[in-house]
């Protein structure tokens, strides 16, 4: 098989304010994807082997970040993706929309030293079993960059020992620098196809502009892809 044959087409979902979806198209690109924009109006997914959600500030994080995306016409087709065990990642303001959207559990809350907050990171790998971490090893720690100021994640004390029990902690801060309980940077949903994380994998690709930890996860993301579309009947 000819390899753009063997290329996934992963769907990156533009909302008004969406600054990232451009990087992720060429990150992923770069990382063997057929990347591919659509627009936060259409009710219909075109054909995609995964969808993902960028960073921004979609619709200005008005009212509250992801809190007006939620109900955005592709968000019930990216619903219904998921649902069918589809592949789905939300990057920084994506992962405040699937949150808002009850695709994933708890909120993101503003850092809890009330500024905005852009730097490096390491993050540890809890998990390498996901389709999005698979390249990775278990208590790996891989460098990306944050920029937010609502991303402190918050479970309440009934659904943080749920997520504990059932492995859904995908990624932690090895130094937290938001405020996030239980140092959590990245969640997975009970079935494990939809990872949200604040850190932006697209811009940690390119060892030209610095640290590669986001290649892991992002090429984790492409491979898994292309397994499920390009697998032996």
């Amino acid at each position: 098989m000819s390899e753009s044959r063997t290329r996934p087409r992963i769907a990156v979902v533009v909302f008004p304010g969406s600054n990232d979806d451009g990087d992720a198209v060429l990150a992923l690109e770069r990382l063997g994807a057929d990347a591919f924009p659509v627009w936060h109006g259409e009710p219909d997914l075109p054909a995609a082997d995964a969808v993902v959600l960028p960073g921004g500030f979609s619709y200005g994080d008005y009212l509250r970040c992801g809190a007006i995306a939620r109900f955005a016409p592709v968000m019930g087709a990216v619903t219904s993706f998921a649902g069918e065990g589809g592949l789905v990642l939300g990057i920084c303001n994506g992962f405040q929309v699937l949150c808002e959207a009850g695709l994933l559990p708890g909120t993101l809350r503003p850092n809890a030293s009330l500024s905005f907050v852009c730097r490096d990171v390491d993050v540890v790998v809890e998990r390498a079993d996901t389709p999005f971490t698979t390249r990775a090893e278990q208590g790996q720690c891989l460098t990306m960059p944050i920029k937010h100021g609502e991303g402190c994640y918050f479970a309440d004390d009934e659904l943080l020992p749920e997520l504990e029990a059932t492995r859904q902690i995908a990624l932690r801060y090895a130094d937290n620098p938001n405020g996030s309980v239980a140092d959590v940077a990245g969640v997975v949903n009970a079935d494990g196809n939809v990872l949200g994380l604040m850190p932006h994998p697209e811009h940690a690709v390119d060892p030209l502009l610095g640290p590669t930890g986001g290649a892991l996860v992002l090429g984790s993301l492409v491979d898994a892809a292309r397994e499920r579309t390009f697998a032996p009947a």
